[in-house]
């Protein structure tokens, strides 16, 4: 094989990878291997319907194998990759939607196309521009990529929507619009070149006439005494690259289904015998003709090479930054497993850690805990009901039994307090309940942040069960201190606060010797209002003064008992757990999704696929 045609067959491999991994036709691929196969070049075959495209196509294959009939028969895109292979081997096709089958009957090829454009357009004439991608490997054929589009019409028939003639043009010009598309424009000999459908799209969307290749078909069928001399030599209308001739098999023979090699002998034939055309036989039709577009592709492929070379190692960078982010595939011995599982959780506790301590969001959540929820909850605790004169009263006389207090009411005191004190369990509970929530969350965060863990929901779900276990018993913990901090403040009472209280009862003066003191007010008020009044403000302030002490304390025992707890063993148990696993169990844990799994594969394929052709390019491009 000579270069040229390495050249033109790797980028035609190049083109067949990108459609077979969905980077073209329908696929899903990333927009730069989009951008790679719009960097390749290829042949778009545009004609109006009986134009003679199909037979066009067939005669550069040098096979029958595309549906025929009247009217509108091509009604999908037909991507046709040509593979030319060594001398002697079977020739044979591939359709991308049947991967693993080749069909060596190519008549079988055109049942397929008809089925396969039916199973989308239905049976009946709309079009799709839904392409069917078809390969063909033969010795008989130049390395090529040809695109079979709908023939282009001028009124809708029976069947077909309003719109139809608009729809078929917006397709073709979907391919032919785009700058690295060689137009193939195909029109019959025996109608005017001024009505040439084909012609006057090519004209609009190449006006210079670069990309334009004119292919005159039908020259056998002209009128007696006329021949098309003035637009094979250009004089008509005339584009830069020299107008090609071709004689296609007659109706007569195609019923006989006269054998394609056959055929191209008859054509040269009828060129070197020709007294129209027999000066211009070297350079008239099918086979001229694929050699031809291969030359000029090749001519066309030197000059991309720099901007297909970019989008290819572009193609490669992402692909490798992809594959990164998925993770390289996962060893099978328990070891290797158990080491991917340990790095997976020590990646997840950083991160985890990192939000506690403010490299990420999340962590300040802990402190509005403390610095907002936990005053309000204090705010509201319903002391005023408690202390209020009659619930004083009450409880005063409660607690004095059957004889009343002499001097302060001391149990009164006690058991007013210890009943205000029993209030701060719930704000205590609720902080702790808060920041375990807080852990949770962010727990459940940095599994979703933690990429490596991406692959694996299986271990993801463990994980989590395993931090939420964890957190679980923090709390508890949490729960006990909290609420012992809040008992410890009922069970011992700082007396130099109420020794410091001024005496309730002032002791009475006399004025002489045998005469009786008078009541002092404070005498007068032991039982009144303002004596119970003065046991609720002095109650109170013993309880604002604890309050004061468990908003700083409760902090200190959720933070020492949950968040301290987790960022130094929140997978302790998970670790202890993990090393006692045996090689299945643990292959369970790395279970991977299978849509990843699929999506690395393709990515692995198309890394090889991308430096494979990177090689090759740089291996032939140059030489001459």
């Amino acid at each position: 094989m000579n270069t040229m045609e390495s050249l033109i067959g790797l980028v035609n491999r190049i083109q067949r990878a990108c459609t077979v991994l969905g980077d073209y036709g329908g696929g899903t691929g990333n927009n730069a291997f989009n951008s790679l196969w719009e960097a390749l070049p290829t042949v778009a075959v545009v004609g109006g319907q009986s134009s003679g495209k199909s037979s066009v196509l067939e005669s550069i294959v040098g096979r029958d194998f595309l549906p025929r009939g009247s009217g509108i028969v091509t009604r999908r895109p037909l991507v046709l990759q040509l593979h030319k292979t060594d001398d002697g081997t079977e020739e044979y096709a591939e359709f991308l939607h049947l991967p693993k089958r080749q069909f060596t009957d190519f008549a079988m090829v055109r049942k397929e196309i008809e089925d396969e454009t039916d199973r989308i357009t239905g049976k009946s004439k709309q079009i799709s521009p839904v392409p069917i991608h078809l390969s063909i490997f033969s010795p008989n054929v130049v390395n090529l990529t040809l695109v079979d589009l709908p023939g282009l019409t001028k009124v809708a028939v029976e069947g077909q929507p309003e719109t139809i003639v608009e729809d078929i043009e917006t397709m073709v010009r979907t391919y032919v619009d785009k700058p690295n598309c060689i137009i193939l424009a195909i029109s019959p000999a025996n109608q005017d070149i001024a009505t040439s459908d084909a012609i006057k799209l090519a004209k609009d969307v190449d006006p210079t006439g670069e990309r334009t290749f004119g292919v005159l078909t039908k020259l056998d069928l002209m009128d007696k005494g006329t021949n098309a001399l003035a637009v094979l030599e250009g004089r008509s209308y005339k584009l830069q690259h020299p107008w090609v001739g071709i004689v296609n098999r007659s109706q007569a023979d195609i019923n006989r289904n006269v054998d394609m090699m056959l055929a191209r002998r008859k054509e040269r034939e009828y060129f070197d015998t020709s007294p129209d055309y027999g000066h211009l036989a070297s350079k008239m039709g099918s086979e001229y003709l694929a050699k031809l577009l291969s030359k000029h592709l090749e001519s066309v492929i030197r000059t991309r090479i720099p901007s297909i070379l970019s989008l290819i190692n572009k193609s490669i960078e992402e692909l490798e930054r992809e594959l990164d982010r998925m993770g390289r595939p996962i060893a099978v011995d328990a070891g290797a497993q158990l080491y991917t599982i340990l790095e997976m959780c020590r990646a997840f506790d950083k991160i985890f850690k990192e939000h506690l301590d403010g490299g990420r969001p999340g962590g300040d959540r802990i402190y509005g805990v403390f610095d907002n929820q936990l005053p309000a909850a204090l705010k509201k605790l319903p002391f005023d009901r408690h202390l209020s004169l009659q619930s004083v009263k009450r409880i005063v006389s409660e607690a004095d039994g059957y004889q009343p207090h002499l001097i302060a009411p001391e149990q009164g005191y006690r058991r007013l307090i210890e009943g205000s004190l029993g209030y701060f369990r719930g704000p205590a509970e609720a902080s702790v309940d808060a920041v375990h929530f807080v852990l949770k969350e962010l727990v459940r965060k940095s599994i979703s942040e933690t990429q490596e863990l991406k692959r694996f929901p299986s271990l993801q779900v463990e994980l989590a069960a395993a931090a939420n276990s964890s957190l679980e018993k923090f709390r508890e913990e949490s729960k006990k201190s909290v609420i012992r901090l809040v008992d410890m403040e009922s069970a011992y009472l700082t007396a130099d606060f109420f020794r410091k209280l001024p005496q309730e009862m002032e002791r009475p003066v006399s004025n002489q010797k045998n005469q009786t003191a008078s009541p002092s007010p404070a005498t007068l008020d032991q039982y009144g209002d303002g004596h119970f009044r003065r046991i609720a403000s002095n109650v109170s302030a013993y309880v604002n003064m604890v309050s004061d002490t468990l908003r700083n304390t409760i902090p200190k025992a959720c933070v020492y008992c949950q968040v301290r707890q987790a960022k130094l063993a929140l997978l302790n148990y998970f670790y202890s757990q993990i090393s006692k696993r045996e090689g299945k169990q643990l292959g369970q844990l790395l279970d991977e999704d299978p849509a990843l799994m699929d999506r690395r594969l393709e990515c692995a394929k198309r890394l090889e696929l991308y430096k494979k052709a990177r090689d090759e390019i740089d291996a032939v491009a140059w030489v001459r």
